[in-house]
């Protein structure tokens, strides 16, 4: 027997979003910027994870 596919869409608020601190961002920048296959990977993933250099200029 097969289990049933389920998907819970869960909403998240702005204000339930918190912001990382400027260490740990760069220490995650290090980590992606360790694994990712060239530079375009790398842009997007810290772009996805909300922690790109550029993300911080808004």
């Amino acid at each position: 027997m097969m289990a049933e596919n389920t998907t819970v869409e869960t909403e998240i608020a702005d204000e339930e979003i918190e912001t990382v601190a400027e260490e740990t961002a760069r220490m995650a920048q290090h980590v992606v910027a360790a694994y990712a296959e060239d530079a375009d990977e790398c842009r997007m993933l810290l772009s996805m994870l909300g922690i790109s250099p550029a993300a911080k200029l808004d």
